[in-house]
């Protein structure tokens, strides 16, 4: 699924980015095999947070927590119709019909499929069943098997790895288990463990409260500072302020994705910003761009709005939600 957006020319993207950087003013610019399940679709409840410790032959669960026994419904809750979620950290993420998110643990084996997460460790990790499981829009349904467990049940497999609920995930769309232990991961569809594809050098993403803004290569938000200029272009974040709000590196113009490079402003557009400390600054329109140390994760826009200067970046250029 990866693409590749870093075919270009050098030499041919050199020259443009001179011929633009003029533009803005610049001088330079299991235990048994694993069978095929799907029967007809049940919604089933979730329910309950107990958790048990990490005890037993599985580990990775959260230890110190007194198993709940009403967390026994989470277990039985069937999988219902499996889905594909978009998750803004992890990407594509395997779900049940209810929206909570299917891990694997690395402590068990898919080939032979085998769960190695009893006792304590299935209190926290319940097993999906794989009664009733069907699969839905996005999921290969070759994929789909079962495995039975040392006490008899059958779990539901992904490409041979059985399929877990985290007690904790409480809400649709929560993946408080990615990366607990360092052995519980999400599933992505296709059985492995999911992870945000490769993304171009500068690209777009649509956020729930600031619409479509543009993120870096690694799914981080991009600002700019509304301290700096445009035109000329100059900028106003230097020394200490660099620590909190780091640089964009220079990205090949074709290496980016869903971006106006022409931006608002006639013969301007997507430019490297020689900056007075020698530090080389991506723009566009000839606007500096920055990301925020304060985000530590994809999707996080923790600088929108910092001091009423910092903002999320449009595709354009302009600033997202900057009053007028």
């Amino acid at each position: 699924m990866k693409t590749s957006w870093r075919s270009a020319s050098l030499v041919a993207s050199a020259v443009a980015v001179l011929a633009l950087t003029t533009a803005c003013g610049q001088e330079n610019g299991g235990q048994s095999a694993s069978q095929n399940v799907g029967a007809t679709a049940a919604a089933g409840g979730y329910g309950g947070t107990g958790l048990g410790s990490g005890t037993g032959t599985g580990t990775g669960a959260d230890a110190g927590a007194a198993p709940d026994q009403q967390n026994a419904g989470v277990q039985a809750a069937p999988a219902g119709k499996l889905a594909v979620s978009a998750n803004a950290e992890l990407g594509q993420v395997l779900t049940d019909s209810a929206g909570r998110t299917l891990y694997r643990f690395d402590q068990d084996t898919a080939e032979p499929p085998k769960t190695n997460c009893e006792g304590d460790c299935a209190t926290a990790w319940p097993p999906v069943p794989a009664d009733d499981v069907k699969a839905g829009e996005g999921v290969d349904e070759e994929l789909l098997g079962e495995v039975t467990r040392p006490d008899g049940t059958k779990q539901l497999t992904i490409a041979g790895w059985p399929a877990y609920r985290y007690a904790k995930d409480v809400n649709p769309g929560d993946t408080k288990g990615q990366g607990v232990g360092g052995t519980w991961y999400a599933l992505a569809p296709d059985g492995k463990k999911a992870k945000l594809a490769d993304l171009p050098g500068l690209s777009t993403r649509e956020d729930p409260k600031l619409g479509e803004i543009v993120v870096d290569k690694n799914g981080h938000t991009v600002y700019r500072f509304m301290k700096d200029s445009q035109w000329p272009m100059k900028t106003a974040c230097t020394g200490e302020c660099l620590e909190k709000w780091p640089v964009v590196a220079p990205v090949d113009a074709k290496d980016t994705k869903g971006i106006d490079l022409q931006g608002s402003t006639p013969n301007r557009g997507y430019v490297v910003f020689d900056r007075p400390d020698g530090i080389k600054q991506q723009t566009i329109d000839c606007v500096p761009i920055y990301t925020f140390a304060g985000d530590k994760k994809p999707g996080d826009t923790n600088g929108q709005g910092v001091g009423g200067t910092w903002f999320a970046v449009a595709p354009d250029g302009k600033p997202v939600g900057a009053p007028e």
